[in-house]
């Protein structure tokens, strides 16, 4: 199922309980501008190499867009045009003054070297700068992409418009970027973990947990979960499963992927080693945390899953056939709108400190995140319980509803 289509289903069964005409449902979700780009560079080699960029600006009846970029073989304007879409919600249901957006380019980052990626980095921003900024559309880090990435758009941003370090969020700490940007949404996934098991009578000594994907994302969210008491059973890569049926010792697999030239768990022997997609059928796992790519749960491999509960780290790893199934069976899933917005409530902080040219501490972004996504999950669970629906359902129609009111005070809708 493509991506914009799954989103799609998911919106228009929160908009059915909050009864909006179709008129208005597609003008909530056509993006305002949808832009395609032709990025090309010099090889290290002299050769010329082509790709592909998008942008999507989604909507910005909130604030200005806000939303990653993406370097990723499988980018393409579908994708960033549900993952725009995705931001809209996200941003609503944390309750920030922002809209949606996103971006990337189709290229597998691990086959260039580091000035090749800052070389196309540079050009894609010679196509774009003119249609992002801090007051209109603020790029963050995403799949494929860094803190140096973002170091480099700022600086090739700024050769055009001047210092405004408030255009990218991500940034270097040392380029006026936030304490805690790069933990944000592990340590949000970790947290919100934490209260849905609690909201499930459930005992974090004697709650399971599986994590694929063992990125940036992936690997705060397990760093966080085993500080919190909780057994980490498995967790997986590309490189494959890595299982330990009384907890994996999560320092040690930290340290050994520092060591990997990509980051990755190969080469790991200390417990054992399956198939990278036997994670998901793995039995006797109480919370189940997709932290990959979108689209890995589906009507086919949704009986194999034991979880309890589902936290969405990645965007969309639940396609809605999948999710109709889980709901039916009882379990508990926490929808991507919310569980991973953690690195947007940072990015947020880190755009504010800009703006007031005044940096927080460490201890300040984490207790303001952790009071933002608080806030934000009582208001999905009072709403999911009120209206008996599910947590995504009541996920989008809070973030819809507010999108809604937004526009209406503008002026835009009726």
């Amino acid at each position: 199922m493509k991506a914009f289509e799954s989103m799609r289903r998911f919106f228009d069964a929160a908009a059915e309980h909050l009864e909006l005409e179709d008129s208005l449902r597609e003008a909530l979700l056509m993006p305002r501008r949808e832009v395609q780009v032709q990025v090309s560079i010099e090889r290290d080699n002299g050769d010329l190499a082509n790709f592909v960029g998008f942008r999507v600006q989604h909507d910005n009846s909130r604030g200005p867009m806000k939303g990653g970029l993406r370097y990723h073989p499988e980018v393409d304007l579908d994708e960033v045009r549900a993952l725009a879409s995705l931001m809209t919600w996200k941003t609503a249901v944390v309750n920030l003054p922002y809209g949606g957006a996103k971006g990337g380019i189709g290229v597998d980052p691990r086959s260039l070297s580091k000035r090749e990626i800052e070389r196309m980095t540079r050009a894609f921003v010679d196509q774009i700068h003119d249609i992002v900024g801090p007051d209109t559309d603020i790029p963050a880090p995403d799949m494929g992409t860094d803190h140096q990435v973002m170091a480099w758009f700022r600086n090739q941003w700024e050769k055009y418009h001047g210092f405004n370090p408030a255009v990218i969020t991500g940034k270097p700490v040392e380029e006026y970027g936030a304490k805690g940007r790069e933990e944000a949404t592990g340590r949000g996934v970790g947290s919100l973990t934490v209260k849905v098991v609690k909201r499930l009578g459930m005992q974090a000594e004697k709650t399971k947990i599986a994590i694929q994907g063992f990125g940036n994302v992936g690997s705060h969210a397990a760093k966080y979960l085993a500080e919190s008491q909780f057994p980490i059973v498995a967790v997986s890569d590309t490189s494959g499963t890595y299982f330990r049926k009384d907890g994996l010792n999560i320092q040690e697999l930290l340290r050994h992927t520092l060591k990997h030239r990509y980051g990755l768990l190969e080469g790991y022997t200390q417990c054992e080693v399956m198939p990278r997609d036997a994670l998901l059928s793995l039995p006797d796992v109480d919370v189940l945390i997709p932290a990959a790519l979108g689209g890995v749960i589906t009507k086919d491999n949704v009986d194999k899953i034991s979880a309890k509960a589902i936290i969405e780290a990645a965007n969309g790893p639940v396609d809605p056939d999948a999710d109709a199934i889980l709901h039916e069976r009882g379990v508990t899933v926490l929808p991507d709108i919310l569980a991973n917005a953690g690195g947007v409530t940072v990015s947020y902080f880190e755009w504010v400190q800009n703006r007031q040219h005044y940096r927080w501490s460490l201890d300040r972004v984490r207790q303001e995140l952790d009071h933002t996504l608080s806030e934000a999950f009582e208001a999905v669970w009072q709403m999911a319980h009120s209206k008996e629906v599910s947590l995504r359902v009541a996920a989008y129609m809070i973030g819809i509803s507010r999108v809604k009111r937004a526009s209406e005070l503008a002026g835009l809708t009726s």
